[in-house]
């Protein structure tokens, strides 16, 4: 694959999740995807990743704004860097209540990329700001 190739494939991945179509989304995923999950655990394949989406999708609403995306020469790696505009719906276990709080916050990500599919998700951003930003 090649750096512009890679840099099409994450751009249509947010594109995708921008525009909430989970089946375009998913399905730029190899089956057996890795998922680091921000300041949490590693999930391993396309059912779960689906599941950690459907969780997601509950409880917030978000738009990635400002991104820039990179990738290497080969087109194996990429990464990105944006904004999350997001809403908090509905409350997650273990975190503040959600009362509809938005928040503005930096993020990353960075993939493995194999037969022209994402094969590795690793995302951060700041868990403390975002919890700082809905507590408020």
């Amino acid at each position: 694959m090649s750096q512009s190739a890679a840099i099409a494939l994450i751009e249509n991945y947010y594109a995708a999740f921008n525009k909430g179509d989970m089946d375009t989304f998913l399905s730029l995923l190899t089956d057996d995807v890795v998922h680091d999950i921000n300041q949490g655990k590693r999930d391993m394949g396309k059912d779960a990743f689906t599941k950690f989406m459907s969780g997601m999708n509950v409880s917030y609403k978000e738009q990635l704004v400002d991104m820039v995306i990179m990738a290497s020469a080969d087109g194996t790696r990429a990464s990105a860097e944006f904004v999350v505009l997001g809403e908090y719906l509905q409350t997650d276990e273990g975190l503040p209540l959600a009362q509809g709080q938005k928040y503005n916050l930096p993020a990353g990500a960075f993939f493995d990329i194999r037969d022209n599919k994402v094969a590795r998700v690793t995302n951060y951003y700041n868990l403390q700001d975002w919890i700082a930003q809905v507590s408020a």
